[in-house]
C-alpha cells in the first residue's frame, strides 16, 4: 500500500452555492463556470500525483463527474465547520494507514504537480508543510500525525486563519512553500487571461 494520500476538498458545483463572493461581481453562472474550470484544473494536477487521491465532496457523492473512478476515491466531508471536516478527513486517513497526509483546496490556478510533491518531500525532515495563500489563509496543509488544535478555534474564509495556525504550531517544525493566489473574488482573477471569456462576454 502507498503511504502517500491527497485529498481535495470541493464543494458540489450548484448554481448559487459556489463562489459567492465572486458571483456577486459577475453573476451565479459565470461564476459556477469559473468554479467548474478550477475544478476541472485540481482534478487534473491531482491526477498527476503518485499515491491515493481522495475527493471528498460536501453534500453528495456524485458519479460520472470530473473526478474518475479510475483515478479518486470518493468520500464525503463531516462535520460542523471547516476545521472538523477537515480534521475528520485527515482522521479517517491515518486510521486506514497512511503516513503522509496532504490537503489541497480546489479554487487555484497557480496550483501544480510540483509543489504538491515538494510538500511530500518536505514532510521527510518537517511536522507540517503548509503552503501560504495571499489572504492569509493557505492552500495546501500536510501532515504526518494529526494535530487537532489547528482545526479548533478559527474565524475560517478569515485573513487571520494562518496566523493562528502558525501560533498553535509554534512547538513544531513546519515548512512553509510559496504564496500561492486562491479565487474568491474579481479582484482575484483578474489577471488571468484564461478566465476573462468568463466575464467577459
Amino acid at each position: 500500500m502507498t503511504s502517500k494520500a491527497l485529498i481535495v476538498f470541493t464543494r458540489n458545483p450548484k448554481l448559487g452555492k459556489c463562489k459567492t463572493r465572486l458571483a456577486k461581481s459577475i453573476g451565479d453562472k459565470e461564476a459556477l463556470d469559473i468554479y467548474k474550470y478550477l475544478l476541472q484544473h485540481t482534478a487534473s494536477v491531482a491526477k498527476q500525483i503518485s499515491g491515493k487521491r481522495f475527493v471528498f465532496y460536501s453534500e453528495n457523492i456524485q458519479e460520472g463527474d470530473i473526478w474518475h473512478n479510475a483515478f479518486f476515491n470518493k468520500r464525503l466531508q463531516k462535520g460542523n465547520d471547516l476545521g472538523e471536516r477537515m480534521e475528520n478527513a485527515f482522521k479517517a486517513l491515518f486510521s486506514e494507514g497512511f503516513k503522509k497526509v496532504i490537503i489541497v483546496g480546489s479554487d487555484l490556478l497557480d496550483l501544480n504537480h510540483e509543489i504538491i510533491e515538494k510538500a511530500y518531500l518536505k514532510l521527510d525532515k518537517n511536522d507540517i508543510v503548509i503552503g501560504p495563500a495571499e489572504d492569509g489563509g493557505y492552500y495546501l496543509l500536510g501532515m504526518k500525525n494529526l494535530h487537532k488544535n489547528i482545526f479548533k478555534n478559527k474565524n475560517w474564509g478569515t485573513e487571520s486563519v494562518r496566523a493562528e495556525t502558525l501560533n498553535d504550531l509554534k512547538n513544531n517544525s513546519v515548512y512553509m512553500l510559496k504564496e500561492l493566489n486562491d479565487i474568491d473574488t474579481f479582484e482575484d482573477m483578474q489577471h488571468y487571461e484564461e478566465l476573462k471569456p468568463f466575464y467577459s462576454k
